[in-house]
């Protein structure tokens, strides 16, 4: 083998193995939260439609721009006279008697015509109405999207939580489960030995079948948290996916006491661009209504050729064909439509009022939401801290009662309890740093924070 070949193939070689080491792999994801978020909105199926709508909308506003603009159109008409019509002439005219007629076939029996037109829009009120409902369709389409990240982001942030809550409620069950085994175990050999009773050794036998239902039915949720988590990143089911991030670090990043001192601009939420957006529509409709009312002109430039033959000749080089062509301009007023447009632009004036009403409402409700959406979320913090100090009371109860029940003094009631109670605080501990996420995202989405809108 040549040397020159063997380094360049050695070279590509390397080029290869360099190219395939750095290709993603689609097989497994492993996310943060920051991470699946951005993952999310690139690859949610209903953000991936929202960007759609936005392409749709700025085809839609060329496709309006479009109608005002030059047009040229051209057409083709070849007719084939099966059966000429005859027209009667008086027999006079080619030396015959008075009274008597002659047929004659004045069309010949094949002719075709090229024609192109060329039609311009002079003044259209309706025309101009669309091109500024245009922008305002472009403005929507570009706020729904803002909304639909914003629920892609919350969702997301719930669905991760979720799955994290599983996995920990996972791990203490667990864990609370191979104490508790070992406990039953200790004790069934002490009541073998006759030093306790049986109803001791039963007690701890129906916490421990407790903990094996909570255990499976949290093993099953986790499977069903990590679907819809997911489902939310555009992520097939049958691929797997890794967490990097852990509950309690989340919650604790997700505390923000200023944002209590917060007061909320309205006028910036996207719930309430929307529903300006709706308002604007509404004006526009009966901005529309109005402008029917104004004269139409257009404008037109027509040239054609035509041919005629009783034999199909037309693609002969030595065929004539004869020219023509036409200018003229359009007005079209209207004069009266027995009050039908009046109709139309009060329906549309009504419409209008209720759409600011609606803008109305949706402002008060904007602000309210966000008052309960602050509450829920300084709840969700007080309920976190107060989760924690009941934590470690429980479990100093939890233990002094084991060692109350070793040593003979506590029932096996008593420690059933204390179990039970510690089992109960640990899972609101859980719920509680799980609540602080949720509702700290629930609050960000009514802020509108971050802003995904870049059309402005």
């Amino acid at each position: 083998m040549p040397s020159k070949f063997k380094i360049a193939l050695i070279v590509f070689g390397l080029a290869f193995a360099k190219a395939y080491s750095q290709e993603p792999t689609s097989s497994s994801y492993s996310f943060t939260l920051e991470q699946a978020i951005e993952h999310g909105l690139e690859h949610n199926y209903q953000a991936i439609n929202a960007q759609r709508d936005i392409a749709k909308a700025l085809k839609q506003k060329w496709e309006t721009t479009a109608a005002g603009l030059p047009q040229i159109n051209g057409s083709i008409d070849y007719q084939n006279q099966l059966k000429q019509p005859i027209t009667p002439l008086p027999g006079e005219i080619v030396g015959g008697a008075p009274g008597t007629f002659v047929p004659v076939a004045f069309s010949p029996k094949q002719s075709m015509n090229l024609t192109a037109t060329l039609s311009q829009l002079i003044f259209d009120g309706s025309y101009l109405v669309a091109l500024e409902a245009s922008k305002t369709f472009l403005d929507f389409s570009e706020n729904a999207n803002n909304k639909t990240k914003l629920e892609v982001r919350k969702g997301i942030i719930n669905a991760y939580g979720g799955v994290l809550l599983t996995e920990e409620n996972i791990e203490i069950i667990t864990k609370n489960r191979d104490a508790l085994e070992k406990n039953l175990n200790e004790v069934t050999k002490i009541f073998e030995n006759g030093l306790t009773e049986e109803e001791d050794v039963e007690q701890l036998q129906i916490t421990l079948s407790q903990l094996d239902n909570q255990l499976n039915g949290a093993l099953r949720q986790r499977e069903i948290a990590m679907d819809m988590l997911k489902l939310a990143l555009g992520i097939e089911l049958e691929t797997p996916v890794t967490l990097n991030d852990d509950l309690e670090s989340l919650a604790l990043s997700n505390i923000d006491p200023s944002v209590t001192d917060d007061s909320i601009e309205v006028e910036g939420t996207v719930d309430y661009q929307i529903a300006y957006n709706f308002t604007q529509q509404r004006r526009l409709e009966h901005k529309l209504e109005l402008a029917k009312g104004l004269p139409t002109i257009s404008g037109f430039v027509n040239y054609g050729t035509q041919t005629f033959d009783d034999n199909f000749v037309f693609s002969n080089n030595n065929q004539q064909w004869f020219q023509q062509s036409i200018a003229g301009v359009s007005v079209n007023i209207p004069i009266f439509s027995s009050m039908g447009k009046r109709a139309a632009q009060a329906r549309t004036k009504i419409a209008w009022d209720q759409a600011e009403t609606d803008l109305q409402r949706t402002s008060e409700e904007i602000r309210l939401n966000y008052q309960s959406a602050l509450n829920n979320y300084q709840t969700a913090i007080d309920n976190y801290m107060t989760s924690k100090d009941n934590l470690a009371l429980a479990e100093r109860i939890e233990n002094k009662n084991n060692i109350k029940f070793r040593e003979g003094i506590a029932t096996s009631f008593d420690l059933r309890q204390a179990q039970t109670q510690l089992y109960s605080t640990q899972a609101e501990l859980l719920n509680s740093m799980y609540q602080v996420i949720t509702e700290k995202a629930s609050l960000e989405t009514i802020l509108n924070t971050p802003n995904y809108t870049t059309q402005k």
